[in-house]
């Protein structure tokens, strides 16, 4: 399936940005980029976009319900179901296959974080690394029900990737249904209209009405 080029695009692109923003060094390959310190920020639009260098144990944008091993098996399960998926519908729209190959993408850059970062950089072994976050973005200031938050949550590659995945998927599901409804409509109609033709074929008398007889006199007779 080519669409997979798309997701291994988007792993591809995620790691290596993460990369720059953690460090890294490969003395072996001369490879030697310093990174940006944890938790400062560097002003790239002013207050607005920054890039700032967290981790997080949890999901995209932050969330943290339950622990690394959770997400690391929700994310392999995930993974999985959207590969198997992504086969069933090959032959569905560009668009639809699009949606799910970012979804995938950006779930499977995460994991590897999860997976591989605890290894390579921490020693604290297998499925116990932190997913590396960096964009900051200012939007507006929101205060709901107690809940207060005066920045987006510094994201990555991979979150936006999922998200404009989800988003790409209700537009295209839609329009599917839509499309599915019109068809639907459609063959009813086209199925009335051929049982129609059809009893006229067999009675050639429902397809011309009986002509008007001529008005008979009432007048009585001389």
């Amino acid at each position: 399936m080519r669409i997979l080029i798309f997701s291994g695009i988007i792993v591809l692109v995620d790691q290596l940005n993460k990369l720059i923003v953690r460090g890294v060094h490969i003395p072996a390959l001369g490879i030697s980029i310093e990174g940006l310190r944890y938790g400062v920020s560097r002003p790239i639009l002013g207050d607005f976009f920054r890039l700032t260098y967290i981790e997080n144990p949890g999901m995209a944008f932050g969330i943290d319900v339950g622990g690394k091993i959770f997400f690391s098996i929700f994310s392999v399960l995930a993974s999985a179901a959207i590969l198997v998926y992504l086969y069933h519908v090959r032959r569905e729209s560009l668009g639809f296959r699009v949606a799910l190959a970012l979804i995938l993408g950006g779930a499977a850059g995460n994991l590897i974080d999860r997976a591989f970062y605890g290894v390579i950089f921490d020693g604290s072994g297998l499925f116990a690394g932190k997913v590396v976050d960096f964009f900051d973005l200012d939007f507006f200031d929101i205060n709901f029900l107690g809940y207060q938050l005066s920045r987006w949550p510094v994201f990555n590659i991979a979150d936006a990737s999922v998200t404009i995945g989800v988003l790409l998927l209700l537009i295209f599901h839609r329009k599917g249904v839509q499309e599915e409804t019109a068809a639907f409509a459609s063959s009813q109609g086209t199925a009335t209209i051929g049982a129609r033709d059809q009893r006229v074929a067999t009675n050639p008398s429902l397809e011309t009405p009986p002509k008007d007889s001529p008005p008979q006199s009432t007048a009585p007779g001389i």
